[in-house]
């Protein structure tokens, strides 16, 4: 067993859903066990471009799968969720599941960096990375406690599941 986590966003045909059924999905893949999810967040775009603000949270699972395996498994659930890949980088979706850590591992390989490369820069990681691990250490970075006091989460705002505070 590897622990792995696994980043989930929307912010299109009503973001808490979609994280919402993302979850099951990923809790009825083959090979994934004990999946721990944090709070969800509100953020706006990472880019600050014009369009609806995202809904996030992290996904900590124990996996059997090998990194290759959990990356096209996180693939299929966004597509079967309505996501398209364009050209269009940081745009809107109805879904994104962004493979972060797996194990220890660093690969450099292109279709799958690890550990995922926005990581350390990203609050809408990093925060519900420290709410469901505040001892765990980045490989390569360090700490997530110490990334995270480092980037500034004041956009961040905790919300239920369930979509009442996001429209």
């Amino acid at each position: 067993m590897v622990t792995a986590y696994v980043g989930l966003g929307s912010n299109l045909d009503h973001p808490p859903r979609q994280i919402a059924l993302a979850i099951a999905a990923l809790k009825n893949e083959p090979g994934i066990r004990s999946l721990r999810v944090s709070s969800c967040y509100r953020n706006p775009p990472f880019d600050g471009s014009e369009q609806p603000d995202y809904c996030n949270a992290v996904a900590g699972l124990e996996t059997t799968l090998k990194a290759r395996e959990l990356f096209a498994a996180c693939q299929r659930i966004e597509q079967a969720q309505g996501r398209i890949r364009d050209a269009v980088r940081w745009g809107p979706r109805p879904l994104d599941l962004d493979l972060l850590l797996y194990g220890d591992c660093v690969s450099q390989v292109p279709e799958l960096i690890l550990p995922h490369p926005g990581l350390a820069q990203r609050p809408f990681v990093l925060y519900p990375l420290l709410e469901l691990d505040p001892d765990l250490v980045v490989p390569g970075w360090g700490p997530v406690s110490e990334l995270a006091a480092r980037c500034d989460g004041s956009q961040l705002e905790r919300i239920p599941l369930d979509g009442s505070s996001l429209t």
